[in-house]
């Protein structure tokens, strides 16, 4: 364990190894995939996705963005319990980020920066939502009227 609450070596290993990598973030209710399969037709894809019931649900979302590829022995998920920025700090977003280029596709990096963005992008929008008191947050103090 470190600083950030998990083994950082462990989830290098993940990023390295795993075909289909779903992560979580602590207050999104969209989730990172990451697949990391690609073929002389097709790079691998990173994409913000819908939270999903089951994994049987997430199986078929993979296969309607995937037709061409087979579907995966398994999926690995994880979460990550900090800010999205901490995972970009902690060097997990540039491992995903060289693993995914190294199949040597073109436009995978500016793939990789523009969901990163909508990842930073939802983040502040889930905040700004909290602080306002959204409809899924509840205050627990409210300022009385004078």
């Amino acid at each position: 364990m470190d600083e950030y609450g998990m083994d950082l070596d462990e989830v290098m290993e993940v990023i390295d190894t795993a075909d289909v990598l779903v992560i979580r973030f602590a207050i999104l209710d969209k989730r990172l995939l990451i697949d990391a399969r690609h073929d002389e037709v097709d790079g691998p894809l990173v994409k913000l996705v819908l939270k999903t019931s089951s994994v049987e649900e997430r199986f078929r979302s993979l296969k309607e963005l995937r037709p061409r590829f087979p579907l995966p022995e398994k999926i690995v998920s994880f979460s990550w319990p900090r800010q999205v920025e901490t995972f970009r700090l902690a060097g997990l977003w540039s491992h995903i980020v060289d693993r995914l280029i190294a199949s040597g596709h073109a436009g995978v990096k500016e793939q990789c920066e523009a969901v990163f963005g909508e990842l930073v992008d939802e983040e502040k929008a889930e905040v700004i939502t909290a602080i306002r008191g959204g409809p899924s947050y509840q205050s627990l103090w409210q300022r009385r009227e004078q």
